[in-house]
């Protein structure tokens, strides 16, 4: 089987760097015509320059999620340009945190406003378009954080759970037009935006023992997945939650398989 996307529209928020980025390079790559969207102009045009090289279609335009004005000219221009909406894929996001007792409140309202109402806005967004149109596929990124958070993590975990539990409502409520809604939850991947990679040896020991693959993940491990949930393949999968992790935490130990005796 093949996965085939090709000629399908997609958005994806928050795409000028990071996981978001090798998303939409990878389904432009499968043939979607890809919008990116971002608040950055900078890193836009540095998206633009690499489709022109590349030969793929697509837009690249500015947008903060939080605003519902800004998802709805996305959802406006993409569908004037191309005539439909087939695929979106919330990534935009950020991370920060502190323990409950020192947490700001500019802190909390951030995880909220990107995390989990970008995320709203940018499907409330999209929805007329594919419920014209009887199809689509909507994707929204929550984190293992939302599994098992992490301390100091209050406000991250507590938005994506959010996504994750917003992401089952509306897999039931779009159902009947044959839109599907799912959420997917990273694990340990190495970004800009959480540094894994840059802390010392001790610190990233102890991070790679909680995974069964004892690995990090890249990227391109979230993207392959986005690419199968946005295709046909993928049809009757939908109002669930799927843990890209490498297996965090699916043992007790899971370190004690990769060590002798």
């Amino acid at each position: 089987m093949l996965i085939d996307l090709k000629d399908k529209v997609a958005i994806v928020t928050g795409a000028g760097r990071g996981i978001g980025n090798e998303i939409a390079r990878t389904l432009a790559s499968e043939g979607a015509i890809v919008v990116v969207t971002d608040i950055r102009q900078e890193l836009l045009d540095e998206v633009a320059a690499e489709w022109q090289r590349n030969g793929w279609a697509g837009l690249q335009l500015l947008c903060d999620v939080r605003k519902a004005e800004d998802n709805r000219a996305v959802a406006a221009e993409v569908e004037r340009a191309f005539g439909r909406i087939d695929i979106l894929v919330n990534n935009a996001g950020v991370a920060g945190g502190a323990r409950v007792e020192e947490l700001s409140e500019e802190v909390w309202d951030l995880n909220m406003d990107i995390n989990l109402k970008g995320t709203f806005l940018m499907c409330q967004a999209v929805i007329p378009t594919m419920k014209r149109q009887q199809s689509g596929r909507i994707l929204n990124a929550s984190s293992f954080a939302a599994i098992i958070p992490s301390i100091g993590g209050a406000a991250y975990a507590a938005s994506k759970s959010g996504v994750e539990a917003f992401t089952r409502v509306l897999a039931g409520e779009l159902g009947p037009f044959d839109i599907t809604v799912n959420c997917y939850a990273p694990g340990m991947i190495p970004t800009g935006m959480n540094r894994f990679a840059e802390r010392n040896d001790v610190d990233k020991g102890r991070l790679l023992d909680t995974l069964t693959l004892r690995r990090w993940g890249s990227p391109k491990d979230v993207a392959q997945l986005i690419c199968f949930l946005s295709s046909d393949l993928a049809s009757y999968i939908t109002g669930t939650m799927i843990d890209v992790s490498g297996g965090k935490f699916a043992t007790q130990m899971p370190w004690a398989a990769h060590r002798p005796g």
